[in-house]
């Protein structure tokens, strides 16, 4: 019956709004997002989640990647969205590793770091491939078996994945 009283209702021409009556879906948010950056109201999307999940890789030696993947980091668990929402994961393999060595000038920004919950990781398979002694590195950081597999099992676990 009630299928028939909607079919009726729509060969006559009346239309429905369902759009109040169900929850913002991914496409409405980015409709709702276009349609105010175009009025000029956009502020970011809306951090709607109870949680959210980030895995910060650095595979690099660079010092300018290194600066950034830190401030990077310290700019998300500032970001007024996420606070109190956010873990933060920092892996570390290959030529990132340099990050933790205790000869680099990085402790202090990663004691900062640890300090606000941000788990500082280190790829085992790298110390082991580069002859790398844990006595070398600073022992404030935790060791997973390795980096690639972190990443992988962070990203089926849900968690996003930055890569600067």
């Amino acid at each position: 019956m009630k299928h028939l009283l909607l079919t009726a209702a729509l060969l006559a021409g009346l239309t429905f709004s369902a759009r109040a009556q169900t929850p913002a879906t991914p496409n409405a948010t980015a409709m709702n997002d276009r349609e105010a950056f175009q009025k000029g109201t956009f502020q970011g999307a809306t951090a709607d989640q109870a949680q959210y999940h980030v895995i910060y890789q650095l595979d690099s030696d660079d010092p300018k990647l290194i600066q950034q993947t830190l401030r990077n980091i310290g700019n998300a668990l500032e970001d007024s969205r996420l606070k109190g929402k956010l873990t933060v994961e920092l892996i570390a393999f290959g030529g990132g590793t340099t990050l933790y060595r205790k000869d680099q000038p990085y402790e202090a920004q990663l004691t900062a770091l640890k300090q606000k919950g941000v788990i500082l990781a280190q790829c085992l398979n790298t110390l082991k491939e580069k002859k790398i002694s844990k006595d070398e590195l600073l022992p404030l950081i935790s060791y997973v078996p390795s980096g690639n597999g972190e990443l992988i099992i962070r990203q089926a676990q849900g968690w996003s994945l930055v890569h600067p």
